[in-house]
């Protein structure tokens, strides 16, 4: 077979799907200055994902290139994002992996200034950690990991990879920069990072109420 093919139909689905979300998120104020990418499962050896240095509230399906799981743009001339390897060793990882979000909101980034000392930001005894698989309580505690900045994505990606060999996780922040989540599709990929979002939230508001 050739590894180079994949199903353009397919690739239109999931441009669409990407560019309805990634609208919805940057009206939201969370990609701002053709910041942040965006990542699709296409089959077992292709992801599709943004081209690098678009406008993520005006993306259109030129927008929406393919990758295969090591990173290689497959039959076009765009550039994928510098973080392409961050999105694809979770595909590689994790076959039920489908898609992967990664956002420069306000409270993403001022959260991973303010934790990156401690490595992480804890989380315990919020209902809205039932929005993670597994959770059924409140009355559990979570870690998102905080990782020094790199402009090095092999070192970050070995970083990851150390992490995920120790914890299960759906999200990590790196410092200085955002956060990226992912989930089994869209939708579940959205509701971890809107989860993410509003306690991230939660926690900078309880740190200037009780300082």
């Amino acid at each position: 077979m050739d590894p180079s093919a994949y199903d353009p139909r397919q690739l239109r689905h999931l441009a669409g799907e990407i560019i309805t979300n990634v609208r919805e998120l940057a009206a939201a104020g969370w990609t701002p200055a053709t910041s942040s990418n965006f990542s699709r499962r296409l089959d077992d050896r292709h992801v599709a994902i943004t081209v690098s240095g678009r406008d993520k509230g005006r993306l259109n399906e030129d927008d929406i290139m393919v990758v295969d799981l090591d990173g290689n743009p497959v039959e076009t001339g765009h550039r994928p994002s510098a973080e392409t390897l961050l999105h694809t060793q979770l595909y590689r990882r994790f076959p039920d992996v489908g898609c992967v979000l990664h956002t420069h909101s306000q409270a993403q980034t001022v959260a991973s200034r303010l934790y990156a000392g401690a490595g992480r930001v804890h989380l315990e005894g919020y209902e809205l950690l039932k929005a993670f698989p597994g959770t059924s309580t409140h009355d559990t505690e979570l870690d998102i990991p905080v990782l020094p900045n790199s402009q090095d994505m092999r070192t970050l990606a070995a970083q990851v990879d150390a992490l995920l060999d120790n914890q299960p996780m759906w999200g990590y922040l790196i410092d200085g920069h955002g956060l990226y989540a992912w989930g089994r599709d869209m939708a579940e990929a959205r509701r971890h990072l809107e989860a993410f979002e509003f306690l991230l939230g939660c926690e900078l508001e309880l740190r200037k109420l009780c300082p």
